[in-house]
């Protein structure tokens, strides 16, 4: 069976089961503080769980992305050591919201298996919760027990621990006990060797979990006690890679056809074999899952990059690339060749893929050239260490430093460490690493209470589209606390005026003020599984009173103007460089507006231009706003809005006109192009290979641009003496400067000239080594110069070259190769160690070397001690 098929038919026999049928949610999130990646396939459905929302449908199937590299959920470190691991996988997913329970969430799921898809009951085990002794004080799910005994021979029902059989959301939320199901695929004698239900849970390759049954009927408080949900839900998660494997009869995720194209393109591009060794193996299986992952990532509007989540897409992507490296010998960029096979796979159930392909290949090639580049800096820096390490081993800390300061990491140093005789102190490593988590732990840890509710069941509204201000009734509320913010209130109104963070615009800011002229200042406010909560230093004193809520009129103002001009901006690229433009990433803040969009080629000044021309004829035509609140999804495509990728839509939309622009957009927009003003560009350039970035002001920060730029013209002008022309002024400045630095070159290189005659005759031999240590008045360009003429000249050669510019010291030392081969001197130690004296450091080749200090006077000492080194 095709891993097409097996995935059909499953959505297939839910739709038959009367479960509505939802495609994948982007695997990039932006609504939840809690999570960087949907992890598992419920997450895009908290806000259902967390009676946040009322669900379309109150039964759902789907085959969710989903990726585990990050936070509690982490799978990076097995992918590609086992066979059954992944950071990318699809769950297979059935879910009901307050519908059924139990009884049928467990005979449909035998039904698929052994009817359907004819998985041999004799080779399946399934487990229920055994019950806890804990402060839970929780009971076995004898109801789950029973209803197994009616399709399942009791001794192939395992009782499990709290670890394996209670699915918890998080630290507080919905959780509940469920029921596993293990496939066990062994061969006959080594089933008849150990028995498979010794085997379940204990990371067998062949003995695995494929579906998880999760009952949630509690929540868990932030006390960590347990209270029971009013409704009671149903979510179940199919690994589709594992489901593969056992279907197709192989032994291994990696041997289906979810991989093999993969991996036949790999063994052609590298000219290795699959099977053949174990760490080729393991570094075909590692690339083949990790360019899934960050194929899908870029497609759903993550790129690689510095922080959050993008960093995450980052080091799966430099995994991959360092696996190439070490163990396929591939030193040139090549996994974005994969691209094209995963699409072809790929392409029909997630079209994303197909859609973005050539965008996905060069931001991969991209990122792969770089990183290989800091590779190559990474083996030059080892080689350093390497040569002032004493013994054999290397400290800790040095290969700590490798891999934060520069990207190098620590199994290619050991591996490197290990072909050249040293080790590294682990140990040592290990403490750095663990401070560094420390560190990371306690800036991004947050502490929350449960909320306190103050009036139940309301639907919370929000009217911030119409109004600035309302009187409002505060129905939740509950306290956080984090190293960076400190102690801070989350408020939750039965109807709000401010906007919460989304779609690229920051979210309102504003005050609450109560009938006794209290005020409370919102400092942010941002959107949680669909609530809209606003954020506060205080609690307000009168809680159960009416509050007069009112946004900053002024910072929304600014806002809109931006967000409007990213849809005109929008619109104007694709007008000028083409329909190959499609956003891909924006932040709408009330100073300025950032735009990323797809082009492959540096915006030229003459475009951009253009674009900011045809963006201000739009502004100076007083487009009206067209606003439509609840237009179907599929409408809105055929009137020409456009959708961007990584998004989550519903099934109606917003959509926002202004002329011939239409967007879907839930943001804030002024109500005529005229209020913008006006619409500057300040920059431009690339944010990663096939993505650039623009950077633009409107409304008052043109104006203030302006200002700015007429006072430095004021000021320039006075410096010219108030020519008439000062661009023709600067032109002759510019000339004459130019003229002056070659006449300053000539007469360095002359003096240069001079002064090598004059060092040549100060050489002295000493042991066999021409030697000359003196002060020099030259730049660091005539020093070199007259280093590499002396050392072609004269043999043996042993320079130190002190000079003081500017305040600042500088010591050049050269040393003629044969020296460096046979006396094992090297210009980068000396300067090193010489460079103490003048309260600096620096470093270099070991035949040409320099550094610099603060402490001029320190230079005779230097000179002095260069002796030494030939004595």
């Amino acid at each position: 069976m095709k891993s097409q098929d097996i995935r059909s038919t499953f959505l297939n026999f839910f739709e038959k089961k009367k479960h509505g049928i939802v495609p994948s949610a982007p695997m990039v999130l932006k609504d939840d503080p809690t999570l960087m990646f949907v992890n598992a396939g419920m997450v895009p459905f908290k806000e259902y769980f967390l009676g946040n929302s009322e669900p379309k449908n109150t039964r759902i199937a789907d085959s969710q992305k989903c990726l585990r590299v990050s936070g509690k959920h982490n799978d990076l470190e097995e992918v590609g050591y086992d066979t059954y691991h992944h950071t990318l996988f699809e769950m297979l997913g059935n879910w009901s919201f307050g519908d059924y329970f139990k009884k049928e969430a467990i005979a449909w799921a035998w039904e698929l298996l052994t009817e359907v898809y004819k998985i041999d009951k004799d080779i399946l085990y399934v487990t229920v919760f055994e019950g806890s002794e804990d402060t839970d004080k929780l009971e076995m799910d004898t109801e789950a027990f029973d209803i197994w005994k009616q399709y399942i021979s009791e001794d192939r029902i395992l009782k499990g621990n709290k670890k394996d059989n209670f699915w918890e959301m998080g630290e507080q939320g919905p959780c509940g006990p469920c029921s596993e199901i293990h496939v066990d695929i062994r061969s006959a004698e080594e089933k008849a060797k150990v028995d498979g239900k010794s085997l379940v849970n204990m990371d067998h390759p062949q003995v695995v979990e494929i579906w998880n049954l999760v009952f949630m009927q509690y929540n868990r408080k932030a006390n960590g006690s347990l209270e029971g949900l009013p409704n009671k839900h149903i979510d179940t998660g199919m690994g589709f890679e594992r489901l593969c494997m056992v279907l197709q009869n192989v032994q291994s995720n990696y041997d289906t056809d979810v991989f093999t194209p993969i991996i036949r393109e790999i063994e052609t591009i590298t000219d290795k074999e699959y099977n053949k060794d174990e760490k080729t193996d393991i570094a075909i299986r590692v690339i083949s899952d990790h360019v899934r992952a960050v194929a899908f990532s870029i497609a759903d509007g993550q790129l690689p990059s510095n922080t959050g989540a993008g960093y995450v897409i980052r080091r799966i992507l430099r995994r991959a690339v360092r696996y190439g490296f070490t163990f396929l010998d591939k030193k040139e960029p090549f996994i974005y060749r994969l691209v094209d096979v995963l699409s072809d796979k790929m392409g029909e159930a997630f079209p994303e893929l197909k859609i973005q392909k050539q965008l996905i290949e060069n931001v991969i090639k991209e990122e792969e050239t770089s990183f290989l580049r800091t590779l190559d800096q990474g083996l030059l820096l080892l080689d350093r260490i390497i040569e002032t390490t004493k013994g054999e081993e290397v400290l800790g800390a040095k290969v700590f430093e490798l891999k934060d300061t520069y990207g190098f990491p620590e199994d290619l140093t050991d591996l490197i460490l290990r072909e050249k005789g040293y080790t590294y102190n682990v140990e040592e490593f290990n403490a750095e690493l663990e401070k560094q988590k420390s560190r990371g732990r306690e800036s991004s840890s947050l502490k929350s209470d449960d909320w306190t509710t103050l009036i139940d069941d309301v639907e919370q509204e929000f009217i911030g589209y119409d109004a600035l201000e309302a009187n409002v009734k505060l129905t939740r509320y509950r306290k956080v606390t984090s190293k960076k913010d400190g102690e801070m209130y989350q408020l939750v109104f039965n109807l709000t005026p401010f906007y919460a963070e989304g779609g690229g615009q920051v979210g309102d800011k504003g005050y609450l003020e109560d009938a006794h002229g209290d005020v409370v200042y919102i400092l942010d406010t941002k959107k949680e599984n669909n609530v809209i909560i606003h954020f506060t230093k205080n609690l307000p004193k009168h809680i159960n009173e009416t509050f007069k809520a009112v946004v900053d009129a002024k910072q929304r103002y600014r806002t809109e103007c931006n967000h409007t001009a990213t849809h005109l901006l929008h619109q104007g690229l694709r007008e000028i460089l083409g329909t190959h433009v499609e956003q891909k990433g924006s932040a709408v803040h009330s100073k300025y507006l950032r735009f990323d969009f797809s082009h492959f080629s540096k915006v030229t000044n003459e475009q951009l231009q253009e674009v900011e021309d045809f963006v201000n004829r739009r502004i100076d035509g007083k487009l009206a706003l067209e606003e439509n609140r609840n237009v179907p999804m599929d409408q809105a495509i055929e009137d020409g809005a456009m959708a961007l990728f990584g998004e989550k839509y519903g099934d109606t939309v917003r959509t926002i006109r202004f002329g011939q622009s239409i967007e879907l957009c839930g943001g804030t927009h002024v109500k005529n192009t005229g209020d913008i003003w006006h619409f500057k560009i300040v920059s431009e350039g690339a944010v990663a290979s096939g993505i650039r970035r623009i950077e633009a002001i409107t409304s008052d920060a043109v104006k203030d641009f302006y200002a700015e730029n007429s006072k430095v013209f004021s000021e320039m002008k006075s410096l010219l003496n108030n020519a008439k022309d000062p661009k023709e002024a600067l032109v002759k400045l510019q000339t004459e400067n130019s003229d002056l630095k070659k006449q300053i070159e000539s007469l360095l290189k002359d003096k240069a000239k001079n002064l090598k005659g004059e060092l040549a005759n100060n050489l002295t031999e000493i042991n066999g080594v021409q030697f000359l240590a003196e002060k020099v008045d030259l730049d660091a360009s005539g020093i070199k110069d007259v280093a590499f003429e002396l050392g072609q000249k004269h043999k043996n050669l042993f320079l130190l070259f002190g000079s003081d510019a500017g305040g600042k010291a500088m010591l050049t030392c050269y040393i003629s190769k044969e020296l460096v081969a046979e006396k094992g001197l090297n210009a980068g130690t000396v300067v090193r160690e010489l460079g103490k004296l003048i309260h600096g450091g620096g470093g270099g080749q070991p035949f040409f070397a320099t550094a610099g200090g603060k402490n001029p006077a320190g230079i005779p000492d230097a000179l002095n001690e260069a002796k030494k080194y030939i004595q």
